[in-house]
């Protein structure tokens, strides 16, 4: 609170300082100060994520729009983040004749508006000005570039033969322009993005399929069923499974339609949301997400990325907003708002209650698919719900075949939750089972020979599975951790020095690894050292109380006299 009115106060210096320099004329006396109150608070509000209050706080300092170089942009930005495309184009429209309207989005804003009411001339006019403006980036290239070869193809109905140098964005871009004219090499395009080795463009077997669909194509769709993954593929992805499971192949159509400028337009703005939200910005990416809504509203389930947005910066009051637009008969969509809000419960109010939560819900829901399942069983491993989890992995484990890498997988979640519970036998059988599908993996070798260090059993073994997990992942810090304290309880006490230093930098704030550390420094008559890290342990977070106790013991006895049976 106090920053924030330290951030209005020098700003409206700013602001005030700036005109009288301006104008020897200008005095203090022509500004209302519950204006610039109002317009200061809506730039932190928008700043901190809170669309409508921002958008309350711009509406009440209109006035200031002829005083302020920034007001309109920051105005229009407020409008589009709060999912008003239409008003933003329109305040434009009124603003126009004003320098300070000719920035990038506006003019992109007026170019997707005269596309929309088919003035092609007029939507390459807006283009061009975003060419020749100054703060043209990556993207804004990306941007330009793109909808240069849409409106051309929308008005000329043909394709514009000229590349850029975003090979990966033509691949799309022919694409779907392909599928717009309804090109015969539409199937092609789409079968050699869906099959690329080199990017994933799984996301795009829904709009393939669609294309199917929509042109009575007889296709074999149990093929497609077959070959999606449930465990990894997105959800867009595992929601069109179930509709085609279904055989509800309407639903597809009633979102999307190649034909329709609109739709294309709004699959390409959700493509620039993403690249934005990958790189860490996320109020353009909710932005374009804005867009891409405005032109697509049948198509909800892209706003999965704005309530990821949301909550990523913590925003639960947007995130909410965005979840309540899914419900049960969105099914994977549904599951995906439930464990958003469990999320949020987590963080408002405590853990037990989110876990009760996300708990009745998963009960309720009737056919729960080998995802929903498996995410409800993972969630149970990470609230130390062993018994829960194991149950759930055992059931999905019926569905799978037993020679797959999905089968070892859950091999290892399971036998990784015995282990927890102590079962060691069940733990041991379904972890070496595990490899034996998937060798060599270095989760895998981790976890087993990490348990049989912890246990004093079979320690040379578990040194060469520890080896062989080093040599194919050597920046995973938890596999630095358990070769380093393989080497110490094998005495070879400088290799695991320089292991524990490396995993030290790695995971600073990791009670295990620091009390490792002291253990190690122990040994090697470096006492002062030793006592720095076990200190540390009792300096961090989320330590338990058994662990505690061992820490004060070696700080006050020191390191007692490893097992003779090491």
């Amino acid at each position: 609170m106090i920053s924030n009115i330290f951030k209005i106060f020098s700003i409206v210096l700013i602001f005030i300082f700036s005109n009288q320099a301006k104008s020897k004329s200008t005095n203090i006396n022509e500004f209302e100060v519950r204006e610039l109150s109002k317009y200061f608070s809506a730039i932190i509000a928008l700043d901190n994520g809170n669309n409508e209050a921002s958008l309350k706080y711009f509406k009440s300092s209109k006035n200031l729009k002829n005083k302020h170089d920034q007001y309109i942009k920051k105005y229009i930005f407020s409008l589009v983040l709060n999912q008003n495309v239409r008003g933003a184009i329109q305040e434009i429209k009124i603003y126009k004749k004003m320098k300070n309207v000719d920035f990038f989005e506006s003019n992109l804003l007026m170019a997707i508006d005269s596309i929309q009411k088919k003035n092609y001339e007029k939507g390459n006019f807006y283009l061009d000005k975003i060419f020749k403006s100054n703060n043209v980036g990556t993207f804004e290239s990306i941007i330009y570039e793109s909808l240069k070869k849409y409106f051309y193809v929308f008005e000329k109905k043909k394709i514009l033969k000229q590349t850029t140098s975003y090979k990966n964005l033509d691949n799309l871009n022919i694409t779907f322009i392909r599928c717009y004219l309804n090109d015969d090499k539409t199937f092609e395009s789409f079968e050699k993005l869906i099959n690329s080795s080199t990017v994933d463009y799984s996301r795009y077997l829904f709009f393939y399929i669609t294309h199917l669909i929509n042109n009575n194509k007889t296709y074999n769709f149990q093929k497609i069923i077959d070959n999606i993954d449930d465990f990894n593929s997105t959800l867009l992805i595992l929601q069109a499974k179930i509709w085609l499971q279904k055989n509800e192949l309407g639903n597809f159509s009633k979102i999307f339609s190649c034909s329709n400028e609109d739709d294309i337009l709004a699959e390409f703005f959700f493509l620039i949301a993403n690249l934005y939200s990958t790189e860490g910005n996320l109020e353009k990416s909710n932005f374009y997400l804005s867009i891409s809504e405005y032109l697509n509203k049948r198509f909800k389930y892209n706003l999965s990325l704005m309530a990821d947005n949301y909550s990523n910066t913590k925003n639960f009051k947007q995130t909410k907003k965005i979840l309540n637009k899914f419900d049960e008969n969105d099914e994977i969509f549904y599951w995906y708002k439930i464990k958003k809000l469990s999320s949020i419960i987590s963080n408002i109010q405590n853990d037990e209650q989110a876990l009760n939560y996300i708990k009745n819900k998963y009960y309720k829901i009737q056919n729960k698919n080998n995802r929903i399942n498996f995410d409800m069983a993972n969630i149970f491993k990470n609230y130390k719900k062993y018994d829960e989890a194991i149950n759930l992995y055992t059931l999905i484990m019926k569905n799978i075949l037993p020679n797959s890498t999905t089968y070892g997988d859950l091999l290892y979640r399971r036998g990784g939750s015995y282990e927890r519970l102590g079962k060691y036998k069940e733990s041991d059988e379904d972890l070496l089972s595990a490899l034996k599908i998937i060798p060599e993996n270095s989760y895998i070798l981790n976890y087993l020979a990490y348990s049989w260090l912890e246990r004093n059993i079979n320690i040379s073994e578990a040194v060469s599975m520890l080896e062989v997990a080093y040599k194919k992942d050597k920046n995973n810090p938890y596999i630095i951790d358990s070769i380093g304290w393989a080497y110490y309880l094998t005495e070879r006490y400088d290799e695991a020095e320089e292991l524990l230093r490396k995993a030290i930098i790695l995971m600073p704030n990791d009670p295990i690894v620091n009390d490792h550390y002291g253990d190690i420094l122990w040994s090697l008559d470096k006492k002062v050292q030793a006592k720095y890290y076990w200190n540390s342990v009792l300096r961090l977070n989320d330590v338990d109380e058994e662990m505690k106790i061992k820490i004060k013991d070696k700080l006050l006895l020191g390191l007692q006299k490893k097992n003779e049976n090491l």
